[in-house]
């Protein structure tokens, strides 16, 4: 997503003093866009209908149809659309911020629930969106698609949305399903962009066992890889830092390697054809369980709101201007003799998007099930039902996906691509407002706010939990999030205080943590201490109450 050629053009002199003063008028344009977006969308806060995605795309719609009148139909948005700059500039602060706030206890504790459905579900979601586009559009002869194409088409349909699920799910009223869901959404997104390009990539005339191992192969491969890439960027940032301690000099130094850091490991995944969204995200994880607590509390401050507004300003950016890329005439022009088929194409597609959904959120929540010992921690029929709904939008992936599939520079002159450019858009606008407005109220309706509560204190172990400083220093033990320390459960029985922790795969890797990562690369207890300073009195006090939040 970016500005038009013009505009660079512009920066440079090259153009005339008259497209200067367009470009200058279209920013101003767009900016008082996102202005009213912040503003409307916060005084819809608490609308249970509503949420900032939904919010910036009524908006955009409504700028792209006044648009569309003042241009007397030639144009509706005052943006060019650009898959490169959404992938290389929007979309990493949007990922790197939603693995630097995720809470990693509950994200790790579902680490293979998450990995069962963001993998196994998306290659069930891409074979039957991909199976079924092959039989059906072949009959409505929609234009000259190749296998090639179906196979995109199932890849393309098969991102789900996990910027709308920040916005629809909250990481503390419902935390299994906000860790499930995004934590999917995030993997989701990653596999089908390495579905997308392996299909560019690989020879569909022959295929063969020896290709499907192939591709198996290189997903592992780049799942793997883009996972120590985005661990070790974010390793590296900790021990620069500990080791040079720049808050000494300059809080501004900290804030900006940090940043710089973050995009780096984005762009190093992308110049080793790896996957950038897996990998920003580790870094951001491991960013905030070391790097954040090694620089100085005014650096922490800052860098944990800077993050949030660039991640905020980037969400807003993309649903304003997919609502108003919407309605840009030339993409609607090539499908205008044939409506019907335009429509039918995306009822289709909805429809399998459905199915597709379904078809792996049940069967996989009811295999996760078996895997686990206790009741609690077991996904329940009701909250099957969120997750299947609530992974239903597509976005902005899908869209970039699309156009780098079906158009050249934002254009096409083809039926068959015009048809499945519009056919996107319309599946994204439907799953966004439709299936965004419903998911808050059926949430009130399936999970009440009575049976949140009992989540959020269970969701961690199948027993109750008393929270007291008495506790702290147990092995094993671990603050649990925000605000839940205020209602202490009692013990059902004395054995509670008698019973030794028990020896899980959280215990070792605290265990290896406390002993090994933390004297060397910083973290929470392990922060640089300097005499005098009024930061580091506190700081393991203030440390703690940050850690109940992760």
């Amino acid at each position: 997503m970016g500005l038009d050629l013009g505009a660079h053009l512009v920066r440079l002199g090259i153009v005339s003093s008259t497209s200067d003063y367009a470009s200058v008028v279209s920013i101003n344009l767009f900016v008082a866009l996102l202005c009213a977006c912040i503003v409307i969308g916060h005084l819809l806060e608490e609308n249970r209908w509503m949420n900032e995605s939904i919010t910036a795309l009524i908006i955009g719609l409504c700028a792209g149809v006044v648009i569309l009148l003042t241009t007397k139909g030639k144009s509706s948005h005052i943006l060019v659309f650009s898959e490169d700059l959404f992938f290389t500039y929007l979309l990493p602060p949007i990922i790197f911020n939603a693995g630097f706030q995720v809470k990693k206890k509950q994200f790790f504790r579902n680490f293979m629930t998450i990995m069962l459905f963001g993998a196994v579900g998306t290659l069930i979601s891409f074979a039957i969106i991909s199976f079924g586009a092959v039989e059906v559009f072949k009959k409505m002869d929609i234009g000259g698609l190749e296998l090639g194409d179906f196979l995109a088409i199932g890849a393309i349909f098969s991102a789900t949305d996990s910027v709308c699920t920040l916005q629809v799910l909250n990481q503390d009223e419902t935390p299994l399903l906000y860790s499930l869901v995004f934590g999917e959404g995030v993997v989701n997104d990653a596999t089908s962009v390495v579905l997308f390009n392996a299909i560019q990539n690989f020879d569909l005339v022959h295929i063969d066992a020896g290709v499907g191992l192939k591709f198996v192969g290189n997903f592992f491969y780049l799942f793997v890889s883009s996972t120590l890439l985005g661990a070790c960027t974010g390793l590296l940032s900790a021990y620069i830092i500990k080791k040079l301690y720049f808050g000494r000099h300059s809080t501004d130094r900290e804030v900006a390697l940090m940043m710089l850091m973050a995009y780096l490991s984005y762009m190093l995944a992308e110049l080793l054809d790896l996957s950038g969204i897996l990998t920003v995200f580790f870094c951001g994880i491991v960013m905030s369980h070391y790097t954040w607590h090694n620089v100085t509390e005014s650096s922490r401050i800052t860098t944990k709101h800077a993050f949030a507004t660039l991640s905020f300003i980037a969400e807003v950016f993309l649903f304003v201007y997919v609502g108003m890329d919407a309605l840009d005439i030339e993409k609607w022009r090539f499908v205008s003799d044939t409506p019907g088929k335009s429509i039918g194409v995306s009822a289709i597609l909805l429809g399998l998007v459905l199915v597709g959904r379904a078809a792996f959120v049940f069967p996989l929540s009811f295999l996760s099930n078996l895997a686990k010992k206790s009741s609690s921690e077991k996904i329940v029929f009701k909250q099957q039902v969120v997750i299947w709904w609530a992974g239903l939008m597509r976005g902005a992936v899908s869209i970039a996906l699309a156009y780098n599939k079906f158009t050249s520079s934002g254009h096409t002159q083809l039926l068959g691509n015009a048809i499945m450019i519009t056919s996107t858009i319309t599946v994204v606008l439907f799953s966004t407002m439709v299936f965004g407005m419903l998911t808050k109220p059926l949430i009130n309706l399936l999970l009440p706010p009575s049976s949140r509560i009992t989540e959020s204190f269970t969701s961690d172990v199948g027993t109750p939990k008393l929270s007291s400083p008495l506790l702290e220093n147990v092995p094993g033990f671990e603050p649990e999030a925000e605000g839940q320390g205020r209602d202490i459960i009692r013990p059902s029985s004395l054995q509670m205080f008698l019973r030794k922790p028990s020896r899980t795969v959280h215990y070792y890797w605290r265990k290896f943590d406390d002993g090994f990562m933390r004297p060397v690369f910083g973290g929470r207890g392990f922060v640089p201490f300097v005499p005098g300073s009024p930061t580091e009195q506190s700081v393991h006090v203030r440390d703690s109450i940050e850690e109940m939040g992760k």
